[in-house]
């Protein structure tokens, strides 16, 4: 199945402030913790970004399905202008096509939609974001010296259940995919091991961390997390079709159903659409689909969500590699030719996704491919920014290079069981 078309538009909630995009500054590679985002040695080019390249987006979509994928979508916001492209099938059963109007699980673009909630709770003084974790939650972690920003930053040490509940990939999820966990049944579990470094010491990416989330919202507001993401951002930005179903089961209204490849070579995929998605919840839990995405990060970047004070602080950025840093909840990638894109990624079984915008908000892309536990695939996608916010390559080495080389090492598995190394 092949679809894809180029509209001008306002495409999202935000079409009408859009503006023409501009160059995209130069950003400094990942700092060391806390530090800024000050710019890089090398010059990006005066011209800016050039415009999206849909013949590369188009090459990176049949690749995913190449590599494994079902089906495979990405949507561009640029300025008023929308380029929608699909491959592949959104249901294997019926063969329907994907499309860029699918609903689907979100996976750990979630933890963005959490860290904006705190950030704008501590925004109000209801939070300090270098308050020890129990301050607002006694005798939940063993370290007091545990603080919110560590948790957001990924530098609290906690260690990551998902790396234990998913040792196995398609047994582990079968075990947990129709079961209700309390939040602080995973923070127990995750207990159980020990740190993986001092707090603060070192960036290590945790599912526990953005659960202790999840329950300093639900702490501080006294509503449950699906109250605080729809009031503070789904309503407000008009995500009409973003959810927070948990414990239900069911993606609301048309989506693309998920296919997770089990780890034995050459064994069938696994449909795994409908979960309680409960081992994730306020770490992974959101389902949404690719315009409302680049509707959120596009507010969040320019500075719709909380004061420019808060987002400095948000972007202030620790060693993942060389061309990545993570902020609160927040990643930034650095291109091959210059500009750096800021968002984050999503794996949850079956999906994953890259939902990333400029640094003005301006151009923003999500792409999917339905699909997860197949690393070939993951690589792949990441390619889609490369054509989205870099344009046509000037050389063909850095398109192949994009859509075969692991652009982000160490990344693979991030986003669900990342100490899982199966490839």
């Amino acid at each position: 199945m092949v679809s894809g078309s180029v509209g001008t538009g306002t495409g999202t909630a935000l079409g009408a402030v859009l503006l023409s995009l501009v160059a995209v500054p130069a950003q400094a590679l990942p700092q060391a913790p806390g530090g800024p985002d000050t710019g890089r040695a090398a010059t990006v080019a005066a011209a800016g970004p050039g415009a999206p390249d849909d013949a590369g987006l188009r090459s990176v979509l049949r690749s995913a399905l190449a590599k494994g994928a079902p089906g495979a979508t990405v949507r561009v916001d640029d300025a008023g202008t929308v380029h929608r492209l699909s491959e592949g099938v959104a249901d294997r059963a019926t063969r329907r096509a994907l499309t860029t109007a699918d609903r689907f699980r979100v996976g750990s673009v979630t933890k963005t939609f959490s860290a904006v909630v705190l950030l704008q709770l501590a925004d109000q003084g209801r939070l300090d974001l270098d308050a020890s974790v129990d301050t607002y939650l006694p005798g939940l972690l063993p370290d007091a010296r545990i603080t919110v920003r560590h948790v957001l930053s990924h530098r609290s040490g906690l260690y990551d259940y998902t790396n234990t509940m998913f040792a196995r990939t398609v047994p582990g999820f079968e075990a947990v995919r129709n079961k209700v966990f309390g939040y602080r049944d995973l923070v127990r579990l995750s207990l159980k091991h020990a740190p993986t470094n001092k707090p603060g010491a070192a960036y290590s990416y945790s599912n526990t961390n953005f659960v202790v989330a999840g329950l300093l919202i639900e702490k501080l507001t006294g509503n449950p997390v699906a109250t605080e993401y729809r009031n503070r951002i789904f309503r407000p930005l008009g995500l009409t079709d973003t959810f927070y179903v948990h414990p239900g089961t069911a993606i609301p209204g048309t989506h693309a159903d998920g296919y997770l490849r089990p780890d034995e070579p050459g064994a069938a995929l696994v449909d795994s659409t409908a979960q309680t998605a409960s081992w994730a919840q306020s770490a992974g839990a959101i389902i949404s689909s690719t315009r409302d995405l680049n509707t959120f990060f596009s507010a969040l970047m320019s500075g719709r969500l909380m004061s420019a004070a808060r987002l400095a602080q948000m972007q202030r950025w620790t060693y993942v590699n060389a061309t990545q840093g993570y902020g609160l909840g927040l990643r930034r990638r650095d291109l091959s030719c210059g500009v750096s894109v800021y968002g984050h990624t999503g794996t949850v079984q079956g999906y994953y996704t890259y939902a990333f915008t400029s640094k003005d908000g301006r151009r923003s892309v999500t792409a999917l491919a339905n699909t997860s536990n197949n690393s070939a695939v993951l690589t792949t996608m990441a390619g889609t920014l490369e054509s989205a916010f870099c344009g046509k390559p000037s050389a063909p080495s850095r398109a192949a290079r994009s859509a075969t080389v692991p652009a982000t090492p160490g990344e693979r598995y991030e986003d669900i069981a990342p100490g899982v190394a199966r490839d």
